[in-house]
């Protein structure tokens, strides 16, 4: 596990400081913040007494799936091996979406605004947290 965690973070540093020196400093910070903004959310959403039950234990499957040391495709494979970590998390977000709590989403997360609308786009909503049409 471990080994998995230690290729994720150099994976995600070397897209960082590839956007830094490209000049996209937005981007790089934006980046930078994604994983640390993503588990922010994770922990206000389960604090939040409007998610429901099923919503929450949905989120800590989640979040165990993320910290299993093996996956559908292993993490030390550059980009496909995350990639499927992508894919689960967009699934949840979705699952939010198109139970209606879009909005959720949107209130607690606390990142820049570019992420967001990035997330919701991978979760199926729009901008505004409507699962889009």
């Amino acid at each position: 596990m471990l080994v998995a965690v230690a290729t994720a973070v150099l994976v995600w540093a070397v897209a960082v400081a590839g956007l830094a020196l490209a000049g996209r400093g937005t981007d790089a910070r934006a980046l930078a913040r994604f994983i640390p903004d993503c588990l922010v959310l994770m922990k206000r959403l389960l604090a939040d007494p409007r998610v429901p039950r099923s919503r929450k234990l949905l989120l800590v499957g989640l979040l165990g799936y993320l910290a299993l040391p093996f996956d559908l495709v292993p993490d030390f494979i550059p980009i496909a091996g995350q990639l499927d970590d992508v894919i689960v998390v967009a699934l949840v977000l979705r699952s939010f979406v198109r139970s209606g709590r879009g909005e959720l989403i949107r209130e607690h997360w606390p990142g820049p605004a570019e992420s967001l609308n990035a997330l919701l786009w991978m979760a199926g909503a729009d901008q505004g947290g409507r699962v889009r049409g």
